[in-house]
């Protein structure tokens, strides 16, 4: 059976923890002249991928 090929571009906007969740950068980062500061804090964090796309995501990445 040959090898699965990992997709590139997830596997740049992705990242996997230790214990296996997906986690990515939320959009909106750049031009932060009118954004407050509570909400750059809140886009600064790395949220966990959906449970929807979790079955996708692991064939996008499956040496992660």
């Amino acid at each position: 059976m040959p090898k699965m090929k990992t997709h590139r571009g997830s596997s740049k906007r992705f990242k996997v923890t230790g214990t296996g969740i997906i986690r990515y950068r939320k959009a909106w980062q750049n031009h932060r002249r009118r954004k407050s500061d509570q909400n750059l804090r809140m886009l600064g964090r790395l949220q966990a991928a959906p449970h929807s796309e979790l079955r996708h995501l692991r064939q996008a990445l499956p040496y992660q």
